[in-house]
């Protein structure tokens, strides 16, 4: 379901707090709790929004409207469909637009799952190009390609490509163009709105903000592009559940506030390792090498932090001595979170490489944290 709701202002955090809301009703909530429903009342012809459980559900409507408000804001009604998962969201992209003998093009140093894609990409008879996310590499590979799919700032190295100049490149030679946003949100960049044919995002991560949830979602910019991708949807069954669309809905409202201070946490603590730690990278930092790129076509610059400790034993030294950050994977949550990304396996990643994600604690609180711990752990 795609059609605009009401209008919710100009600024962030209105829309943030509004988004996705139905008219209002007496005596109604404001926002409506979760349908729990497989299928619904359906007398006579097939006729309205709502038949069978695995194909629509009004909280996923509410959801998808408001999502797709912060993705386009300028655009009523953009098409958005919510996903299971992130992973769910990303594979209903990449499977409903590539047939046997096309070519996609993906970034050698994105999500660490997307060995495992291309594995199965290929054993569908689909070619797999790789290059790297910084200096636009994927350009180099483009063409004859079916998609371009960009990950943009990359997770966990935090380079950034220029989204508008790869999308008129890719569009130029007959391609499509997805953007993961997870790492960015809506709030801080918008990929439709710099030609991108979608974005996708785990919305398990700083949209949601509370570590609690599974979620992905697709926007589209226009009809037929989500029309494969919520037939796919229908054919897998990658829904999610009323309740996690419900929560996701619900935890939208304060999205701009956790970004704000998250954002700002990230950007103070990355300021604080200055000299302290190597290959530190933040995209908001002036000296970083992605800051150029991100500055230009990002409205905020993210919760994350990487950086490098001399070996696997100081950065696991270095974890157990943080008393506000927990050791855990993911990122975008409330609560700090850190930890040593090559435990897991396929990132390019040093052994003593540190993903950093900026929770919602004081400012001042998580550096003198993060600096204790570093000072403690020592070599």
């Amino acid at each position: 379901m795609t059609e605009p709701g009401r209008p919710t202002g100009g600024g962030d955090g209105t829309r943030a707090v509004r988004a996705g809301l139905p008219e209002p009703v007496k005596n109604e909530p404001t926002l409506p709790g979760p349908v729990f429903a497989a299928h619904f009342h359906l007398p006579g012809d097939v006729s309205g929004p709502y038949a069978y459980g695995r194909d629509e559900n009004p909280t996923w409507t509410h959801l998808e409207r408001a999502v797709g408000e912060l993705e386009a804001p300028d655009r009523p009604g953009v098409p958005c469909l919510a996903f299971a998962s992130g992973m769910a969201a990303i594979s209903a992209v990449l499977f409903s637009q590539l047939r046997a003998g096309d070519a996609v093009v993906l970034p050698s140093d994105g999500y660490q799952v997307f060995p495992l894609v291309r594995e199965q990409l290929t054993a569908y008879g689909i070619e797999v190009r790789t290059a790297p996310t910084g200096g636009d590499a994927q350009l180099d590979v483009l063409d004859g390609a079916r998609l371009l799919w960009l990950e943009t700032p990359s997770n966990p190295g935090l380079d950034v490509c220029d989204i508008r100049r790869l999308a008129d490149a890719a569009h130029a030679r007959g391609a499509l163009v997805a953007v993961d946003n997870t790492l960015a949100t809506p709030l801080g960049q918008r990929p439709l709105e710099l030609g991108a044919d979608f974005s996708v995002a785990s919305a398990t991560k700083q949209l949601t903000g509370h570590g609690d949830l599974l979620l992905g979602y697709v926007a589209c910019a226009d009809a037929g592009a989500a029309a494969s991708v919520r037939r796919w949807r229908k054919i897998v069954g990658a829904i999610p559940g009323p309740m996690e669309a419900w929560l996701a809905h619900r935890s939208l409202a304060t999205l701009e506030l956790r970004v704000a201070r998250q954002n700002a946490n990230a950007l103070a603590v990355a300021r604080a390792l200055r000299g302290r730690v190597t290959n530190l990278r933040h995209p908001g930092l002036s000296d970083d090498p992605a800051h150029a790129v991100a500055a230009r076509q990002m409205r905020r610059f993210g919760c994350v932090v990487s950086f490098e400790l001399p070996s696997r034993e100081r950065a696991e030294r270095f974890l157990a001595a943080l008393r506000l950050v927990d050791e855990a994977t993911s990122f975008g949550g409330v609560r700090s979170t850190a930890e040593r990304r090559g435990r897991w396996g396929g990132d390019a990643v040093t052994e003593g490489f540190i993903r950093f994600s900026a929770g919602a604690e004081d400012t001042e609180d998580l550096v003198a944290d993060v600096l204790r711990a570093l000072a403690e752990t020592a070599d």
